[in-house]
């Protein structure tokens, strides 16, 4: 007869087996993220110079809005051959002064302002409306987009034209939030964590969403795909447009390099990081189960490591301080190769944090709140 006390340990030594087999699984993701990330998609040098529009949402950035316009003004791309436009949309603040002294510097910028009567014309979704607005104005071969938040690296034109050839329809770069404390740093180092992990599904033909701060799409894919146009109720627009870019033939690349860096502005108090990672989630929730699947296991890998330290501190210990020094690595390598530098301790402190986060992520996404952005409500 066996005895209740054996039943018990066996079922606490395939436990420790589960959850063993759960840290290993995040072992197996990091090593296969050293494999695969190192695709480049830059062909020649540009030669000729093709006619690129670059478009941009704007909605109450007066703060921002200076450090874009001195990026767009140093890219190192002809003027003759550069279209900027931009979108007022219903600004309440300074915007749309500060983009009328620029259009004075610069004839090839170009402002539109979004009329109360052009809300939701195309889309529920504020941002995608817009740019699906200034879509029709734009004349370039390649559109590029980026927010009021960012600075763009002087190259980052001649960079991504340079990555096209006739089957890429969507380009994405690398986004890098600024750092000036902790919370910025380790809001930084996600970035980082998460585009790696786009990096790699990209490269190995399973491309997850696009990046609407810093991406460039071919004007054909962009209207075979139906554009902005087409991106009716999702607050993931770029999401959304990458789906239908693959869906006609396009192929999503994603081009790791300082000339496609463009550098971000961190979320300043934890609840604005909240809403954004709750407009985020919306698009995540909308993947297939198999992505779903994956990256839950980032979070559970959390659960799993503490359950051992329970049961087993020094395996614990140990195994959880190789799998920070491994993913440290990695994303020191991966920020290397866009030109970032990354100092230690932060990354040695970033489960810490990315745990937090990602629990009270979960959280807030099933809080029954709407979604903020951009000073809107989305139910």
């Amino acid at each position: 007869m066996i005895l209740e006390s054996e039943i018990i340990d066996s079922s606490i030594i395939l436990f420790q087996f589960v959850i063993i087999g759960l840290i290993l699984l995040q072992f197996l993701l990091i090593i296969i993220r050293f494999r695969f990330f190192w695709k480049d998609f830059k062909t020649d040098s540009v030669q000729e110079f093709p006619l690129v529009s670059v478009l941009i949402s704007l909605r109450n950035e007066q703060d921002d809005l200076p450090g874009l316009l001195c990026a767009l003004a140093n890219l190192d791309y002809p003027k003759d051959k550069l279209q900027i436009l931009f979108a007022d949309d219903q600004s309440t603040d300074h915007t749309n002064t500060i983009l009328l002294d620029a259009c004075k510097e610069h004839s090839n910028y170009i402002i539109t302002r979004i009329s109360v009567s052009q809300t939701q014309l195309f889309s529920l979704n504020g941002k995608a409306n817009a740019l699906a607005i200034l879509s029709a104005q734009a004349t370039g071969s390649y559109y590029f987009f980026t927010d009021g938040d960012c600075r763009p690296d002087s190259q980052w034109i001649r960079e991504g034209v340079s990555c096209f050839d006739g089957s890429i329809g969507m380009l994405m770069g690398i986004t890098q939030v600024e750092s000036a404390s902790y919370f910025d740093r380790f809001q930084e180092l996600d970035w980082w964590n998460t585009l790696g992990f786009v990096k790699v599904a990209t490269d190995v033909g399973m491309p997850t969403t696009g990046l609407g701060n810093n991406m460039a799409l071919s004007s054909e894919a962009y209207w075979k795909s139906g554009g902005f146009q087409s991106v009716k109720v999702s607050l993931t627009e770029d999401l959304a447009l990458s789906r239908a870019i693959q869906k006609v033939g396009f192929e999503v690349a994603h081009q790791v390099n300082a000339g496609m860096l463009v550098r971000t502005r961190a979320e300043v108090t934890f609840l604005d990081l909240a809403r954004q990672r709750k407009r985020w989630m919306s698009g995540v929730m909308s993947l297939p189960w198999y992505w779903l699947l994956l990256l839950s296991l980032q979070f559970w890998y959390f659960i799993a490591a503490a359950s051992l330290f329970f049961f087993n501190p020094w395996i614990g210990i140990l195994l959880a301080t190789l799998k920070v020094v491994l993913q440290s690595i990695f994303l020191r390598m991966f920020a290397r190769k866009a030109g970032a530098h990354l100092p230690w301790l932060p990354l040695l402190l970033f489960d810490f944090y990315y745990f937090v986060t990602s629990a009270l992520t979960i959280l807030y996404y099933f809080w029954p709140s709407p979604i903020i952005w951009k000073s809107r409500s989305y139910p």
